[in-house]
């Protein structure tokens, strides 16, 4: 039974409502208290998200929001509907409105974990638009982006991955990344909220599981405490740089791009005199944003070889794209 009771002001409490606090003002700089946004915490029942949903009721009408709670029911396990309408019902005790439950169709593409991603990712852009909340609240922690940083650097995925996720992108906020996963169970603890356990997070089926579980606490003994909060700066500096690095793009593309027939051409010189790490990026970009496909490495240094190691070869046929060198541009085509 969960306590009606105003939770007195434990460290766990004041830390999660000020990292909410600090999130929302970041956001949200001095909303027109004629027109408060609205932001909806993605509530799953968990003890990130029941932790985020009660500092945000708390914080969000304090800096002039109004919020409410989505929760998706995947329908991945049995029950899940009970689960979703308790995880509502805890919502709208704490006095967040509205509350949407809404029901998802998950696929089989790239594994159980990222359908359900798509699907609820797909699930809070229709729900943003169709309620017209200006942000969408999610409950990652510090242990969530240390996991992060740590599959991409075991799968070679480079900065890309490793940088993890930022505390904003688009309407997506997380104000929890600097907060422990133990401090938002310590808070549902203190604030007398019971948090739904999903069974998946104790499945070691999963890569995250076996990272949580396992890797984790073994080089947390091998070499010393503090290595989620390591992790989570690398991160953030890698966040950085990668930031730096698409500002340069964004200002180089303009001056070595033009359009060709059915695609767009880059000046293979202006490629050749700049580093690996600018060049490699100028083509991500110019396939993506040109053609809508993300380029692996392998594809990349393809690329980049008929620019540093030309010696007449012929084009190259990559998934979703063609690129031929001639009269010294690079020539991109939809494949």
């Amino acid at each position: 039974m969960e306590s009606l009771r105003r939770p007195r002001l434990t460290p766990a409490i004041a830390d999660v409502r000020r990292a909410v606090r600090e999130g929302l003002l970041a956001a949200f700089e001095a909303p027109d208290a004629a027109d408060s946004p609205l932001v909806l915490v993605a509530l799953s029942g968990g003890a990130d998200s029941l932790a985020l949903a009660a500092a945000t009721a708390f914080e969000a009408p304090r800096a002039g929001l109004r919020a409410g709670a989505v929760v998706i029911d995947h329908g991945l396990q049995d029950g899940s509907a009970a689960i979703a309408a308790r995880a509502a019902e805890q919502a709208r005790g704490l006095g967040l409105d509205p509350v949407h439950v809404v029901t998802v169709a998950v696929g089989e593409d790239g594994g159980m974990e990222a359908a359900a991603r798509t699907a609820r990712y797909a699930a809070f852009a229709r729900l943003q638009a169709e309620a017209g909340a200006s942000g969408i609240l999610l409950g990652h922690t510090l242990d969530d982006q240390a996991e992060t940083v740590l599959l991409g650097l075991a799968r070679g995925s480079g900065p890309t991955s490793m940088h993890g996720m930022a505390t904003q992108t688009g309407p997506y906020l997380r104000p929890l990344l600097g907060i422990r996963r133990a401090d938002t169970v310590q808070f549902c603890a203190d604030a007398g909220l019971e948090p739904w356990r999903d069974p998946h997070n104790a499945d070691p089926a999963y890569a995250r599981v076996r990272v949580r579980d396992t890797v984790l606490p073994v080089l947390e003994a091998e070499l010393g405490p503090g290595i989620a909060e390591a992790l989570a700066r690398t991160a953030e500096q890698l966040r950085e740089d990668s930031a730096a690095l698409d500002e340069m793009v964004l200002e180089f593309i303009e001056e070595i791009c033009e359009p060709a027939e059915a695609g767009i051409a880059v000046s293979a010189a202006a490629l050749a005199a700049n580093p690996a790490a600018l060049r490699q990026r100028v083509i991500r970009f110019v396939v993506q944003s040109e053609f809508g496909v993300t380029l692996e490495r392998v594809h990349t240094l393809a690329v980049a070889r008929l620019v540093t190691d030309w010696h007449g070869q012929k084009a190259l046929n990559l998934p979703g794209v063609r690129v031929e060198r001639s009269a010294g541009l690079l020539v991109f085509t939809a494949a």
